[in-house]
């Protein structure tokens, strides 16, 4: 035992003694010191915040906004009556009764107010001689319709429920982000409380180059029923409300489209206090920047809005606005085509004021410009476009009311219409734009219509529409 331990001890110097001489004698320093003057090396690949949590969908948490979201979503049922023809030739000729077929469309609405407003889209509720209402927990109303706004496809519904209902707080679209994350909620095929979930693709789309209205674009599966349903940000907030899609099979495709919610907000919140939508107008018309003139002067190159023309006695008019000027922001946002701004300007109201930042012979300068009330419009039946009168005009035609023609449809370009007064449609006398679109309205097709009319003379005109 005692032969061991000195075998082991012998052996441990010897290490000892190994060590000591390699350290001495053959090992290089190569010690390197960091002091707090010295940046510690490393590369750098992205300048964006990583996320401790990875990045992805994981990071997302849906579930609190679904469950906000679905009970404030209804199902709208739209009850028409649908007239039959006649059956037989016999029929045609001898008459017949008329057979009254009800046929049911659905759609979605979201609830708004504790006391049983809804937004939904026009399309979902129009013609409908009877509307029923679902919540989701099953819950059957009748609803009355406050108001509508074919132009925006916005339709104001009343539900009187004795309980404080769910609903959804709007949220302010011009701050949603492409590439946040949204969620669409409906009905689509009559399948109630469903969540889809996507990004927001783009802003401000236009889908008809005859409509100025801007949309919200989203990937977020988007079918038949799901009209009139909210599209939210994952707080819940409502950015949209679900509208339309464009596919050639009618169903989902890839892209779906949702009013935005300021524009929503605003009609509904004028229709609540004046009945009807008060529009706030700039008075231009902006440039088709994909035609051939256009390209040629290199306007689909253009960043921004170019003015083709300024309407008389407008805001733009007042302001100095020029035809040629390029509106490149609008209160401090920036314009890059024609959808952004009247997006903008969809939820403002006559009076409101708006600053515009503008491009004039490549000197940029600002103006005020105070918004109008709609002073022209295309009137149904005929499609002709008037205008209310203007101090010169009332001067020169020698009337106080009345609405000016400005330009007709091709059909009626041998009547010499424009530039004339209408006075009088059908006996019912017209006093501004709203009057003649009120009675052009009620002009049947199969009908016969007569409206006076006053020219540049002053002479009264009377003219006949089979």
């Amino acid at each position: 035992m005692k032969k061991i331990a000195n075998l082991f001890v012998v052996a441990l110097f010897a290490g000892a003694i190994t060590l000591g001489s390699y350290k001495l004698f053959f090992e290089k320093e190569n010690n390197k010191w960091v002091t707090s003057e010295q940046e510690t090396p490393f590369v750098t690949t992205s300048n964006l915040y990583t996320s401790a949590r990875g990045a992805g969908i994981n990071e997302v948490d849906f579930t609190l906004a679904a469950e906000k979201t679905v009970n404030s979503v209804v199902h709208v049922k739209n009850m028409t009556i649908s007239k039959g023809g006649p059956s037989s030739i016999a029929e045609f000729f001898y008459g017949y009764e008329r057979q009254q077929t009800p046929q049911v469309g659905t759609g979605s609405g979201v609830i708004i107010s504790p006391d049983g407003y809804i937004v939904t889209n026009n399309h979902v509720i129009a013609n409908s001689s009877q509307l029923e209402v679902t919540l989701n927990n099953n819950k059957t109303y009748e609803a009355e319709v406050i108001g509508t706004d074919a132009d925006t496809d916005i339709a104001l519904l009343k539900i009187d429920a004795d309980d404080a209902l769910p609903y959804l707080a709007f949220g302010d679209s011009d701050n949603a982000k492409i590439g946040e994350w949204v969620l669409a909620v409906g009905n689509p095929f009559n399948l109630t409380s469903t969540v889809t979930a996507g990004i927001v693709s783009a802003k401000a789309r236009s889908l008809s180059a005859r409509r100025t209205q801007s949309f919200i674009q989203t990937d977020a599966a988007v079918n038949p029923g799901n009209s009139g349903g909210a599209l939210v940000n994952t707080n819940g907030d409502l950015i949209g409300i679900n509208t339309a899609i464009t596919s050639q099979t009618g169903s989902y495709v890839g892209y779906a489209f949702a009013v935005p919610s300021n524009i929503a907000k605003k009609v509904v919140e004028d229709i609540m206090e004046f009945g009807n939508v008060q529009k706030g107008l700039l008075g231009i018309s902006a440039a088709n920047t994909k035609s051939q003139a256009a390209i040629e002067m290199g306007l689909d190159q253009l960043e921004g809005v170019y003015i083709a023309g300024v309407e008389e006695e407008s805001g733009a008019d007042d302001a100095g606005l020029m035809e040629g000027d390029v509106i490149k922001k609008i209160d401090n946002i920036d314009i890059q085509k024609f959808s952004e701004l009247t997006g903008y300007l969809s939820a403002k109201r006559p009076g409101d004021v708006v600053e515009l930042t503008l491009d004039r012979d490549g000197k940029s300068f600002v103006k005020n410009v105070t918004l109008k009330k709609q002073n022209s419009v295309i009137l149904p039946a005929t499609s002709f476009r008037v205008k209310n009168l203007t101090k010169e005009d009332i001067k020169k035609f020698g009337v106080s009311k009345g609405v000016k023609i400005t330009d007709v449809p091709q059909g009626y370009g041998r009547y010499d219409l424009k530039n004339k007064v209408i006075i009088e449609v059908d006996g019912n006398k017209i006093g501004d734009i709203d009057d003649a679109k009120k009675y052009f309205g009620e002009i049947s097709r199969y009908g016969r219509t007569s409206f006076t009319m006053i020219n540049e003379d002053g002479e009264k005109e009377h003219m006949i529409l089979q």
